[in-house]
Parts: structure tokens; C-alpha cells; sequence
């Protein structure tokens, strides 16, 4: 090994660079194909995601839509439909709200599958006898029937492209790799100054930090030059993500050293002395139920936060009207809230759309009114009112409850901000609504502000584009 090394030191340079080029190229191959193959995995799974997704849809429109009453009977007459929409390898199946089975269709799925309940309202992967599931369930609400439909695909297709790709991807890198050995041979004859100053570049930033970048002659304009411009854009990138990251860390572990901490106290005080005295015993446990509530709240709101503010996004391109979704989110929250009078008044004269996934949309309008839901006060009625002015559609929602401070206005769309912190902290409020409503309002170009009056209301207001082609 000695040896080895002593020979590999004796080497002239250009040799050296051609050795580590070779290396670097093996370890960007590496990146590379890594990155591809988890793209095409996403994407694979992303398109399985949505066929499961309209296929709930579909179910779902079929009983809503049907003009008389839908009870347990009407929808067991319902197989044939489902027959109809069932594909290979899938299930669909009806529970009712105690989980019991109402009906089921199935393709070529395991029986085992027909007694595993599905505890998730989301879509969930699950592994049964070595195989791949995809499983989606969502709530069905009829006029005579409460319940779940649950959808159940097997993803063999799905794990054999996979597998190809992965072969596919890595067999070219190979055949890649073989080939650096040479394109080293010819990078080293033209990058070896560049290369000495990004070598230098990274010495500084593993010194200094994220902020050093590579010196740049401005009468420069070959691909050299072009390549320091895209590392310094590219640490640019980097530094940006790592403060993110960084922000992300101090504010979970603000926010989760509170929970922390009492659930800590709980246990150590049962450790001591509480266990043998079952009212305490019962209160401890009950308190530390409800902290560890708190703790899977906070912790899903941070990585859905997380989630919307990273590339990984996706913009829907759909265009859509957005009245029928807000009339038919309504429904669902009259249902929830019966103690609630939601009055929705629209202004609109004519149909018009905007460039917005409706589930985005759903999920926007659930973290506002559930906030005006949570923080009413004896009134509980929520008003909300879409109107058009110019090319913009405008929708407010106005509640009459606690209020916010007009110093703490423009803070409310801020992470874990909470106008009160001791209210919020009761109704199991974690501060990162708001914040995820901003993010996908910023995301499809829109607008979101607030105003209120301390101790009387709050109104929430949001504006679009509108699609200049559905006009």
C-alpha cells in the first residue's frame, strides 16, 4: 500500500488530475443516476397515486350524485358499478363508520387484504406477504349512509418497471464510468487552472462556510468561466437550502422542547412515585396521550411546510372552477359543524376559472375556516362571500371571534406565530396553518392578506388570476 502510494505521488500532475477527474466523474455518475432513478420512482408512484386518486373520485361522484336515498341497500346494488370501475390486481370496498365491511370487489388480491382495516385517511403503502399495496381511503357521506371507501391496488406493475429502470440506469452508468478514465485524460489538459481554484473554492468553504466562491475574470465568456458561474450558482443554492434547513431545526426544536419536557415530567414522576396511585397514573397518562398528539400534529405540519416550500411541489395544471369546490367543501363543514351557520354569498355573474389543483384548493380553504371555526366566539357563523374585479377572483372568509392585534397582522403568516399561545395551545393550534395557506397561495402566484378587529373579527382574503382562456 506504501507502495501505491509513493507511485501515485510521483506522478506528474496531469496524471493526478486525470485520476481524480476519473473520480469525480465516478462519484457524479453515482449523484446522477441515483437522483434519475429516485425521479422516475416518484414519478411512477406519483402516476399510480392519481389513477387511485380519480378512481376514489369517480366512486365517490357515482353515490353523491344519485338524486334518492342512499342507504346501506342501494349501495350494495352498487357491485355492479364498481365491478365495472375495478381494474386487475385492485379492491374497492364500502365500511361502514364502525368498520364494518359492506361490500367489496376484488381482482386478484390476497383474502388477508379484506379484513386489514386502513387506519389513514391518506394514500398508504403497505407490504402484505412480500408484495406492494397501494391503498386509499376516504369518507362517504350520503344522505343515508356514513362510511369509508377504501381502494386497494397491487403494485406488481409498478415494481417490475421499476426494477427495469433501475437495471436500465445503472448498466448506462457503468458504461459511463468506463469511460471517464478517458475524458479525464482530455479534461485535464484544459481544466487544470479552473480545477485549482475550485479545489481552492472548496478548501474555503469547508473552512468559512457556504459563502466563499470561485474568482471569476469578467472578460472571461468561455464554458470555463461558464462552469465557475454554475458552481457559484450552485453553492448559492446550497447555502440557501442549508439556512433553510437550519431555521427548520431552531423552530422544530423550539416548538418541540415544550411537549418534550412535560412528557419527561409525566413519566418521571410515575416512575417515582405516581404508578401506585391510579388517579395519577390515569391523569399522567391522559396528559401525555395528548402531548403526543401534539407532537405527530406538529411534526406532520412541519414536514408538510417543508414539503411546500422544496421543488417538490407540484403545481397542478389544472384549470378549474373554484366555486363548486368551495360549495362542496361547505357541505362537508356544515356536517361537521352543525352548531355553525356557514352562509357563502356569490357575487359572480358568470362561470370563470383559475390555474389551481382542486385539492390544493381544498386543502386551503380547510386550514381557513377551520381557523374560524377553532377561534369563534359566542357567534358562530362564518360568512364568505367570491367576486370578480378585473381579471382577479377574490374570496374572503370573515368570522366573528377572538380577533387578532393590529401589531400581529403581519405576523400571523409566520412560522409557529400564535396571536394567543395559551388558546391556540388548548384547541391543539401548532402555529403552521397560516404559514402552509401562504405557501400554496405563493406558489400558484396568488394573494393572501388579513385584517381584523381585536375581539370581533377577522377576514381573510385571497385573490387569483383568472384564466383569460375560459372567458
Amino acid at each position: 500500500m506504501t507502495r501505491i502510494t509513493n507511485l501515485f505521488y510521483q506522478l506528474p500532475i496531469r496524471w493526478k488530475i486525470t485520476l481524480w477527474s476519473s473520480l469525480v466523474l465516478f462519484i457524479l455518475f453515482v449523484t446522477y443516476n441515483s437522483i434519475q432513478y429516485y425521479v422516475m420512482r416518484s414519478w411512477m408512484i406519483d402516476q399510480e397515486e392519481r389513477n387511485i386518486q380519480d378512481k376514489m373520485n369517480e366512486v365517490q361522484a357515482y353515490l353523491a350524485d344519485k338524486p334518492f336515498l342512499v342507504d346501506r341497500t342501494e349501495i350494495i346494488y352498487s357491485s355492479g358499478f364498481l365491478e365495472k370501475v375495478n381494474e386487475a390486481n385492485e379492491l374497492i370496498r364500502i365500511i361502514d363508520r364502525d368498520g364494518n365491511l359492506v361490500l367489496a370487489v376484488a381482482t386478484n388480491l390476497p383474502q388477508e387484504l379484506l379484513v386489514t382495516p386502513v387506519e389513514s385517511d391518506n394514500l398508504e403503502h403497505v407490504k402484505v406477504s412480500g408484495k406492494h399495496y397501494l391503498i386509499h381511503r376516504q369518507p362517504v357521506i350520503t344522505n343515508g349512509f356514513i362510511g369509508y371507501i377504501e381502494i386497494i391496488r397491487d403494485l406488481k406493475n409498478y415494481e417490475r418497471l421499476r426494477k427495469l429502470i433501475f437495471l436500465v440506469t445503472w448498466s448506462a452508468g457503468a458504461g459511463a464510468i468506463l469511460l471517464s478514465g478517458v475524458g479525464g485524460m482530455l479534461i485535464a489538459r484544459k481544466l487544470l487552472k479552473p480545477i485549482a481554484a475550485l479545489t481552492d473554492t472548496m478548501k474555503r468553504i469547508k473552512k468559512r462556510g457556504f459563502k466563499e466562491r470561485v474568482p471569476q475574470d469578467s472578460n472571461e465568456r468561455d464554458e470555463i468561466a461558464d462552469i465557475s458561474n454554475m458552481f457559484n450558482e450552485m453553492m448559492t443554492d446550497v447555502e440557501t437550502s442549508f439556512q433553510k434547513q437550519k431555521q427548520f431545526v431552531e423552530d422544530a426544536s423550539h416548538e418541540l422542547r415544550t411537549p418534550i419536557s412535560i412528557l419527561e415530567g409525566h413519566l418521571s414522576m410515575l416512575n417515582r412515585w405516581g404508578k401506585n396511585d391510579p388517579e395519577v397514573l390515569e391523569e399522567s397518562l391522559k396528559a401525555s396521550q395528548q402531548e403526543v398528539e401534539r407532537l405527530k400534529m406538529l411534526v406532520f405540519e412541519l414536514l408538510e411546510l417543508t414539503r411546500l416550500e422544496s421543488d417538490r411541489f407540484e403545481i397542478g395544471d389544472d384549470v378549474i372552477s373554484p366555486v363548486p369546490v368551495i360549495e362542496e367543501l361547505l357541505k362537508k363543514f356544515t356536517l361537521l359543524h352543525p352548531e355553525f351557520s356557514f352562509e357563502f354569498e356569490n357575487r359572480l355573474k358568470d362561470d370563470i376559472k383559475i390555474q389551481m389543483a382542486d385539492r390544493h384548493l381544498e386543502q386551503l380553504l380547510i386550514i381557513l375556516l377551520d381557523n374560524a371555526v377553532k377561534y369563534s366566539m359566542e357567534s358562530r357563523k362564518v360568512e364568505m362571500m367570491a367576486e370578480r374585479k378585473a381579471d382577479k377572483f377574490i374570496f374572503h372568509i370573515k368570522d366573528y371571534g377572538i380577533g387578532i392585534p393590529k401589531e400581529d397582522l403581519e405576523k400571523i403568516f409566520n412560522r409557529f406565530y400564535r396571536v394567543d399561545k395559551a388558546r391556540s395551545r388548548e384547541k391543539g393550534g401548532q402555529g403552521l396553518g397560516l404559514s402552509i395557506a401562504k405557501r400554496i397561495v405563493h406558489n400558484y402566484n396568488g394573494l393572501i392578506e388579513a385584517d381584523s378587529k381585536e375581539g370581533e373579527w377577522t377576514l381573510i382574503h385571497l385573490q387569483f388570476d383568472i384564466e383569460k382562456h375560459s372567458e
